[in-house]
């Protein structure tokens, strides 16, 4: 039999005594919970309700970014050669997409081109964040974006709109200086996280671009303006069902770069290099402004906006005339003939007479070495070596001053030098010395007589950019500012500093008076080696100037005449104008043109001042400016009145026409061919 347990009291007041005391314990942890709660209660609507109405209030409202306008890129009169127009695109957005495939098909369909593209585009959208329209495709025709809208309701998360995207007017003619515009990609942002910044939640936004090259890469902060922002309200899933304008912020502008290059100068350089490669910098010598830094070939910028396809990227990368290259800054080349200037100087400051003369019979000997000049121009004094570009008289007077001395004055002229212009990678070339021979050649660190030859004419190992080479003419034709050169204007409306504000050129102006004489020879004389080509026919205007022509391989034993353009000699060509009040310096180079910096550097470096010269209002007044009358019929002695004529006195001969330069002559072996003919 079992038994039950049971609890046994000793009296009823026990009993009692022990259910009020559990009675007693409960109401206490009772009360104390419904206090708690009460309060708890009361923070939250009463203490903190502000806070957790911001919160609720932002679970409703979501504040999405918006690309601010990109500021402008001007030239010098204000034409805008870098802007924005309106575009219309369709976007994609992949919250709001039953099957983000079966929406890429359909949307295939009313633009087909995007099927080209679908790849990157799933990859852009998967990276975009949540509810973030990601754009499918820019510049849509209008019939492209009323049919997209007209079939809106069947394409779920698929909108188009209207937006501002970058153009550049001009094309190629300013391609390189300014640059483009593209997305921000991971390097990007990785090169912003290693220098420890915060990445602007900007970059994030698929519709955002940023400068690539040039001024728009150089000037991003300024030309980026800051994002402005919509405040919208969503529903449950993080769709749009309104937007808040109140609680909006519109976004800022960025700042307007003014340039010194003017449009139309540009445009004619590009034009006159037509299928050439090469470069052209046109400076103002007065206070340096650049007003054209021309690279040809150029490329579409505009095709780089919205993402260049890979075969056309490719075609441009592969072409052997490198189109995407700026060769007016990236691109070095021996300077050639149009060198010797600086040699001349150097010599100058050696103390070589200026009249002394040397003989030159078509080659130079020196030590076991023989090197050819490209004509025979029998004597020749520093005039007329300069006017004639005789080889021989370099070779022979070019160690008094060593290459040293050479290198010490082409310094001063801006050559190996890169400028503070607002655009990065520059290329600063190369000038030889006897330290750089020890330090490059330690097998053989002695630097010979017969190199120094070679530098004396611009070959060798010197090197030079377009920019250094107008630097360089700016200079010369100064005369007595060591004139630096300026592209960026004004950024925002804040004026930069002229490229006058400089010391003085370190030459005598003696030595300086030489040397551009010998360069007005060049053009004027009839026997100079660009008489023909630089003739402006602009009235009383003239310009000088200096040919050159630069080996791009070693000739060997061979011949210097090629087929193969990748083969052929480079052009080049510097000039300033007017002689009597120097205003512009032009420096062109023709890569792998052929023999003669006359005959194809020389005629289009004409073309480009004359455009420059007929832009200038006092230069165009001169040049309309009617000519004094010359004097008609014999001039009469005012002894002779009335005199009958004597006919013992026989007329005046005519004068005799000026000789022409002696044609270039090739004797014997040429192993070393240095210039072609200038």
């Amino acid at each position: 039999m079992s038994s039950e347990p049971s609890i046994f009291f000793s009296d009823v007041n026990e009993r009692q005594g022990s259910f009020l005391r559990r009675t007693f314990v409960f109401g206490g942890l009772t009360t104390i919970a419904g206090l708690a709660l009460t309060g708890r209660l009361a923070q939250l609507q009463v203490v903190q309700a502000g806070e957790y109405a911001t919160q609720a209030a932002n679970n409703q409202f979501n504040f999405r970014l918006v690309p601010p306008p990109r500021g402008r890129i001007l030239d010098r009169n204000g034409v805008v050669i870098a802007g924005n127009r309106p575009s219309f695109r369709v976007l994609v957005v992949r919250d709001e997409t039953k099957d983000l495939d079966q929406t890429l098909d359909l949307l295939g369909r009313l633009l087909p081109d995007t099927m080209d593209r679908r790849r990157s585009i799933i990859r852009d959208v998967n990276a975009a964040p949540r509810f973030s329209p990601v754009p499918v495709k820019s510049d849509l025709s209008w019939e492209e974006f009323a049919k997209v809208n007209l079939y809106a309701n069947e394409l779920p998360g698929v909108m188009a709109d209207m937006n501002e995207a970058r153009y550049y007017p001009f094309g190629g003619a300013f391609a390189h200086v300014i640059g483009y515009v593209a997305k921000p990609n991971d390097r990007d942002i990785k090169a912003i996280e290693d220098k420890g910044e915060k990445v602007p939640e900007i970059l994030y936004n698929p519709g955002f671009r940023i400068g690539r090259q040039g001024v728009e890469k150089s000037f991003d902060s300024d030309l980026r303006g800051e994002a402005g922002g919509n405040r919208v309200e969503v529903d449950a899933r993080g769709r749009v069902v309104a937007e808040d304008i109140g609680g909006s912020r519109p976004p800022v502008p960025g700042k307007d770069v003014v340039l010194t290059l003017d449009a139309d100068v540009q445009n004619r350089a590009l034009e006159v290099f037509g299928d050439e490669s090469g470069a052209c910098v046109v400076m103002d010598v007065r206070n340096g402004d650049i007003l054209c830094m021309t690279s040809a070939p150029s490329f579409d910028p505009n095709l780089f906006v919205g993402g260049v396809p890979t075969r056309i990227y490719r075609a441009l990368a592969d072409y052997e005339r490198k189109p995407l290259l700026d060769k007016s800054i990236n691109g070095t080349f021996p300077p050639g003939s149009t060198f010797k200037p600086a040699t001349a100087l150097a010599l100058l400051a050696a103390g070589v007479d200026p009249n002394q003369r040397i003989t030159c019979g078509g080659s130079w000997r020196t030590g076991n070495r023989t090197q050819r000049c490209w004509g025979v121009h029998g004597s020749q004094d520093m005039h007329n070596a300069i006017k004639n570009s005789c080889d021989v008289y370099f070779y022979a007077m070019c160690n008094r001053a060593g290459v040293d001395g050479i290198r010490e004055a082409a310094l001063k002229l801006g050559f190996e030098t890169s400028f503070d212009i607002g655009v990065q990678n520059q290329r600063k070339g190369m000038l030889p010395s006897r330290e750089w021979k020890r330090r490059t050649f330690p097998n053989d660190p002695v630097w010979h007589p017969g190199e120094t030859t070679s530098v004396a004419i611009g070959q060798g190992a010197v090197t030079v950019n377009a920019l250094q080479l107008a630097v360089y003419t700016s200079r010369l034709a100064n005369g007595k500012k060591a004139i630096l050169p300026r592209l960026i204007k004004s950024v925002g409306g804040v004026e930069r500093p002229s490229g006058a504000a400089v010391p003085d050129l370190d030459f005598p102006p003696e030595h300086l008076e030489i040397v551009r004489q010998g360069m007005i020879a060049v053009a004027n004389d009839t026997s100079g080696t660009a008489y023909r080509q630089s003739q402006l026919g602009l009235g009383d205007i003239q310009m000088a100037g200096k040919t050159g022509t630069a080996q791009s391989r070693d000739y060997g034993s061979g011949s210097r005449k090629s087929d193969v353009w990748a083969l052929k000699d480079h052009n080049l060509f510097i000039a300033f104008a007017p002689l009597d009040a120097p205003r512009y310096a032009v420096a062109v180079i023709i890569e792998h043109g052929g023999r003669g910096g006359g005959t194809a550097g020389a005629p289009r470096a004409r073309e480009v001042m004359r455009t420059v010269l007929l832009k200038d209002p006092e230069m165009r007044e001169r040049i309309t400016r009617p000519l004094p009358p010359e004097p008609t019929g014999p001039q009469i002695d005012e002894g002779a009145i009335g005199a009958a004529p004597d006919p013992d006195v026989a007329a005046p001969a005519a004068a005799p026409a000026a000789p022409r330069a002696a044609p270039a002559t090739t004797a014997g072996p040429r192993p070393y061919l240095p210039e072609g003919p200038q």
